[in-house]
């Protein structure tokens, strides 16, 4: 489930506010309301709600500021969700004082979404981990548990950014 509509507080951490914490640690303490959302997750309607060691799950609420002129969910909102869930998955697994940036991201939309669809979930596991590079594969499903879109993202990671 998403924050609380009133205590959803969207921005970036400070580096003073994630120093020292690993990358997991970081996840945690925006489910945890101790660090803000990523402005992202206001623009785009959806929010980190689980992690665990390479791992990360999303919710999201698709929306009329969504829509493309054809009256759908615009097909890159599932493909950002897709990025997102999966680097923060990788993001899981980082030591303190590293950050990633996504290399690739690629995805594939297996069914229409529309307001209609209400809330969906995205989750991520990695796949491959190295010292540079860590893959991670997404789903993106409705309430019925029926696929809406699925991909992978690739990160790379960045040591010592922090």
């Amino acid at each position: 489930m998403p924050p609380a509509a009133t205590a959803i507080r969207y921005g970036l951490a400070s580096p003073a506010d994630i120093a020292g914490k690993t990358g997991r640690e970081v996840l945690q303490a925006i489910i945890d309301g101790v660090l803000p959302q990523a402005p992202i997750s206001e623009t785009l309607s959806f929010w980190l709600i689980e992690v665990g060691d390479g791992f990360a799950a999303f919710e999201g609420e698709p929306g009329a500021h969504l829509l493309n002129p054809m009256g759908g969910v615009h097909g890159g909102w599932a493909l950002t969700l897709i990025d997102s869930v999966a680097a923060c998955a990788g993001h899981s697994l980082l030591p303190a004082g590293s950050g990633y940036t996504t290399i690739e991201t690629k995805g594939n939309l297996s069914r229409p979404i529309s307001q209609a669809t209400g809330r969906v979930r995205a989750e991520a596991r990695v796949v491959a981990q190295g010292r540079q590079v860590i893959s991670a594969e997404a789903r993106l499903t409705a309430a019925d548990g029926k696929v809406l879109a699925h991909g992978s993202s690739t990160i790379l990671v960045l040591p010592g950014i922090h």
